[in-house]
């Protein structure tokens, strides 16, 4: 039986960005419809924000997981407007924009016009010494070659190796795009990754001069709202760290009750066919009124008339399987990664930075996969006299660096760095996080394989609802996005 009256309640799994913004879009979302709800947030984590971290050390501010987001995605943006933190903005150092490509053990900027690592400028791309003349030429045959006549989805290496030839998914688009997901270029799907890119083909024939036409005609977003330092940057963070944005949705959130440090370990279906599921369902119904019950590892049973789950893919599964077929859950391979941040007195190392940093591609046979320069791109983030770096291990086909211990980690990072950079300075300090299956892949097919899990679970499951990076797609603004529709299906399904 349905309560009259009564305010639904409405549990979250999950405590990272996708369960905080989707609590948040709930409660706005309620008071404007008038509806009384009650909102109970769930993560085994003793603290919230999921993988974001920010650490604030000897005049440091040091981001452990994510570190920026793309401005263009208006998401969080319009969030921290919301919030009423826009004014904490702030974008990459003007000075630091360039950035490169390890190729040779030799850093080459990135050719003018790249955009998503597809040349849209042809006489930069010609000077760039990341290719032979034949990979620049095989490039260029992207536009004469027929686009595809089949419908449907590919693999996103695939499509590129097509377009542009080998050389530029080798030495640009894996080490530029992979880097996005840590993946595996040819196993990526391209619908659920870079869509522009297909659709670019089937509207002009080519991916280059599609790409060329998206840039011409693409409006810049309306940043007037934000500080002036931040309103051209193509990336953006917060002065004080990603957990700004994380701290604000705490406070605006007081209502909430929070279940910190406890772990979901089912969710009774009092509807459920099992006997014995339905039997215990039903013992609770009784008791709550309420379909579900949401069971937590120290025995306590919270009732809910309506559950958002935010838990990566693997954990989703696990919980969800007694009530519902989630076969394409499982299909949502994991990437586990590092990264290794290290303090340096500016005078003992004996570099100086020019750009934002570099990516690398797969051929250099190196341990790290990329470097930022972190105190010259983000001026915030270090005192004047220190250098930040910031070096990411961990890929699809590399699972073991990772999970070295601290000391061969390390070692192998700095042992990296002297080669690319030539720098022997010892760090005043090294940061070393692992973020172990925190990279979801999205397998050929990923879009409709959700869609069909999303129909499934309304018809089976009414009032359950999936969301996070496992769907559609990994960036902040992407998880807040989603969190904001969940928000809103939760509130109009009965």
């Amino acid at each position: 039986m349905r309560r009259i009256g009564e305010a639904d309640r409405i549990v979250i799994i999950g405590g990272g960005i996708s369960g905080l913004s989707s609590a948040f879009y709930l409660q706005r979302e309620a008071e404007r419809q008038g509806k009384a709800i009650h909102i109970t947030l769930v993560d085994s984590a003793e603290v919230l924000g999921g993988k974001i971290n920010t650490l604030q050390r000897d005049g440091f501010v040091i981001e452990r997981g994510p570190d920026s987001f793309l401005s263009r995605k208006l998401a969080i943006i319009e969030l921290a407007k919301e919030l009423g933190i826009e004014s904490e903005l702030t974008g990459t150092n003007p000075k630091g924009k360039q950035s490169y490509i390890l190729f040779k053990n030799k850093l080459h900027a990135m050719p003018q016009g790249l955009v998503l690592g597809i040349p849209t400028e042809i006489m930069p791309f010609a000077r760039t010494g990341l290719l032979s003349w034949g990979g620049k030429l095989r490039a260029l045959l992207d536009f004469v070659k027929p686009a595809r006549s089949e419908a449907g989805d590919e693999s996103l290496g695939g499509f590129l190796g097509r377009r542009l030839g080998t050389q530029v998914v080798q030495r640009i688009a894996e080490p530029l795009l992979a880097g996005i997901y840590a993946g595996d270029l040819n196993k990526l799907s391209i619908q659920a990754t870079f869509p522009q890119f297909a659709a670019a083909e089937r509207k002009h024939g080519s991916l280059i001069r599609g790409m060329r036409s998206n840039k011409k005609l693409a409006k810049a977003p309306d940043m007037s709202m934000l500080p002036e330092g931040a309103r051209s940057s193509v990336f953006l963070t917060f002065k004080g760290g990603l957990s700004t944005l994380v701290d604000a949705l705490d406070r605006a959130l007081p209502d909430m009750e929070r279940k910190l440090g406890q772990a979901v370990i089912g969710i009774h279906d009092s509807a459920a066919g099992d006997e014995a599921a339905s039997f215990a369902g039903m013992a609770d119904r009784e008791q709550s009124g309420s379909r579900y019950t949401i069971e937590l590892a120290n025995g306590e049973r919270l009732p809910a008339d309506k559950v958002i789950v935010t838990a990566p893919a693997f954990q989703a599964a696990e919980l969800l399987e007694p009530l519902v077929d989630c076969a394409e859950l499982r299909a949502i391979d994991y990437v586990s990664v590092a990264n290794v941040v290290m303090a340096f007195d500016k005078a003992s190392l004996g570099v100086t930075f020019k750009g934002s940093g570099f990516v690398i591609p797969r051929s250099e046979g190196l341990r790290i996969t990329a470097c930022t320069w972190t105190s010259t791109k983000w001026l915030h983030t270090s005192p004047g006299d220190k250098v930040l770096l910031r070096c990411y291990v961990g890929r699809a086909g590399d699972q073991i660096t990772p999970f070295l211990p601290d000391d061969q980690l390390m070692a192998a990072v700095r042992e990296d760095v002297k080669k690319t950079m030539n720098i022997t300075a010892a760090p005043l300090f090294t940061e070393i996080t692992r973020l172990p299956r925190s990279m979801p892949q999205y397998p050929v097919g990923h879009l409709g394989h959700t869609k069909r899990l999303r129909e499934r679970m309304a018809q089976q499951v009414p009032g359950i609802h999936i969301t996070g990076a496992a769907f559609d797609g990994v960036g902040l603004p992407d998880c807040i996005r989603q969190g904001k529709e969940i928000a809103a299906a939760a509130l109009s399904s009965s």
